[in-house]
């Protein structure tokens, strides 16, 4: 299976994204996670995206092309869900050339739909530990009570208006993408209102009905 996750800030495309993986025995490539893990290590790639997070800057097409397409190629350029990339119009291009180049075309395109009302709040109720970092969610993950309180915060980003914010940026930025892919026949809407298994379960009759899925 070749598919590319996509959905806005808050949608559980991540969360949907690892379970399909677990289920199905694939790669579960995220390029927040690439761009994470190689400034961790100190590589060369992670040293030049390191200033643009620094700085909460988005990490230029290239850089982020290179630690996918290095991701690809590991897995020989199939059996994978990719998320959060591609971003752009010239990022999928440079996947579509890639992959046709491979004879491994992308088979799907897995577009997560969730209101603007509900993803504010489900994002607003997340919390975080401000010395450790570990996350948490108000109603689905709540703090264990031995945490004291006063450590316990929310981030700016994760305030309704900031929130508002980055959706109206995500529509903007994403919605040619959605369409050059929707263009090209590989856009499919799932509905991602539900429980997690609600929404796995759609993800995988679309998979079927699609014939991505062979069971």
């Amino acid at each position: 299976m070749r598919i590319v996750f996509m959905g806005p800030p808050g949608a559980g495309k991540g969360t949907q994204a690892r379970r399909l993986a677990a289920a199905y025995g694939l790669r579960h490539i995220s390029t927040g996670d690439l761009i994470r893990a190689a400034i961790q290590e100190g590589t060369p790639l992670g040293k030049k995206a390191q200033p643009y997070i620094e700085k909460g800057q988005l990490v230029p097409d290239e850089l982020v092309w290179e630690l996918a397409k290095a991701a690809l190629a590991e897995n020989h350029y199939d059996h994978f869900v990719l998320d959060g990339f591609p971003r752009t119009i010239r990022q999928a291009e440079w996947l579509d050339a890639l992959l046709e180049q491979q004879g491994r075309p992308l088979q799907i395109v897995l577009n997560l739909i969730v209101p603007d009302d509900l993803i504010v709040e489900r994002l607003s109720r997340r919390r975080v530990h401000k010395l450790t970092g570990e996350n948490y969610h108000l109603d689905f993950n709540p703090p264990p009570p031995d945490v004291d309180p006063s450590l316990i915060i929310q981030r700016p980003d994760d305030r309704p208006e900031a929130i508002r914010r980055r959706l109206e940026v995500y529509r903007t930025t994403h919605e040619p993408l959605e369409q050059y892919y929707r263009q090209r026949g590989l856009l499919v809407d799932v509905d991602g209102v539900g429980s997690m298994d609600e929404v796995f379960a759609r993800i995988q009759e679309v998979l079927r009905r699609q014939g991505v899925l062979v069971e």
